[in-house]
């Protein structure tokens, strides 16, 4: 990798921009820098943005290592083509940043992990209800028809973060990233005066510190039972946690405004956690549990159960980056005939195809 002061300012700094596993949300946010986006647009030079732009692989791949001085990936790796775009973009960038919660944590296409390849293509392909496939057909890496070879791009059975593949310089989080939060990481990368390796771009402090209903949450904060926002009519001017409304914001990285809350709707945990947040999940279920007002086991247990969905509530966006990281693959279903060679196999067992590959994954959730 090069280093940022390897390659003269003489010219306007080369960035680039990929989108791989994520809805697009992130590539829209630099549009919606508007007219500030010709401000960026005058201070660099975009050398590769292939959702915006025709640019091609093979341009990036005739560039000179270190020659992009930044590159912002978002979403989650997914699939073969996805990797090697990934370690190309960092072959050729002194700096690589994760940009969105998909490239930073998994994001929502990381709660695939409860899954794995054979079962998500067994729903997708042959039992949606918008599907007519009496053949039962589901997409093959490779395919011959008159004496043309076709090849896609592997699928893996897991869902994994940018930094779980390549070295990453710094996060910039959000789901999308805020125009605000764009513009302050051009403006630092700009300036030179770069941040510690690894820093996420956003402010080191948990999002009910910018609330600006923190002044109405109790001091002290029982419930009841646990609703969600289409449950009830929530109360404009109060804190929502304290309406009994689950709000991942004692979990999550300020830095976003608050707009979720502002709109008055919950903090679903996008920015991701502090620095002092090793898993987001555990820290706001840790939370809400010390919340439940009795000791009664059955009484604790039906409060519990106001809570539907708890992976997709607490790990919404961060499965593939928390202890847990994915559901175990019961044997025989990671990667079935279908995803290409035995090479293929052997690599997503490699990489994190099946949860023992990742430490500290010892305790497995159950679906």
């Amino acid at each position: 990798m090069t280093e940022p002061s390897a390659v003269p300012r003489t010219e306007k700094p080369k960035v680039a921009f990929y989108w791989c596993a994520s809805c697009g949300g992130c590539e829209e946010a630099v549009v919606d820098l508007a007219e500030k986006i010709l401000d960026v647009v005058a201070a660099v030079d975009i050398v590769f943005w292939p959702v915006a732009l025709d640019f091609k692989r093979k341009d990036v791949e005739a560039m000179p290592d270190g020659s992009i001085l930044a590159s912002f990936v978002n979403g989650a790796i997914r699939t073969t083509e996805q990797e090697e775009m990934a370690r190309l973009l960092r072959q050729k960038s002194q700096l690589l940043l994760a940009f969105g919660a998909c490239a930073q944590l998994g994001g929502i296409p990381g709660l695939a992990n409860l899954w794995e390849r054979q079962s998500i293509f067994h729903a997708v392909y042959r039992e949606s209800p918008s599907t007519h496939n009496p053949e039962g057909a589901v997409p093959e890496r490779f395919h011959e028809e008159n004496g043309h070879r076709l090849t896609l791009p592997g699928f893996f059975d897991t869902v994994r973060t940018l930094a779980q593949i390549v070295e990453v310089d710094y996060y910039v989080p959000g789901c999308p990233p805020t125009p605000k939060i764009i513009l302050e990481a051009v403006g630092t990368l700009l300036s030179g005066k770069l941040p510690p390796k690894g820093a996420v771009l956003a402010r080191d402090q948990a999002l009910c510190e910018e609330c600006p209903r923190k002044d109405t949450r109790p001091e002290k904060l029982t419930l009841k039972e646990f609703k969600r926002p289409h449950q009830v009519i929530i109360d404009e001017a109060t804190c929502v946690l304290a309406q009994g409304v689950v709000c991942m914001g004692p979990a999550t990285r300020a830095g976003c405004e608050a707009l979720c809350v502002r709109g008055n709707m919950p903090c679903t945990g996008c920015f991701g956690p502090t620095s002092r947040v090793r898993d987001p999940g555990a820290k706001a279920l840790s939370a809400l549990a010390s919340m439940i007002d009795s000791n009664e086991e059955k009484e604790i247990e039906r409060v519990l159960n106001t809570l539907p969905d708890p992976v997709g509530t607490f790990y919404r966006y961060s499965l593939p980056s928390s202890l847990l990281r994915r559901k175990k693959i019961e044997e025989g279903l990671m990667a079935d005939s279908n995803s290409g060679t035995s090479d293929d196999k052997a690599a997503q067992a490699g990489r994190g195809g099946r949860v023992a590959s990742f430490p500290g994954a010892a305790v497995i959730a159950k679906s």
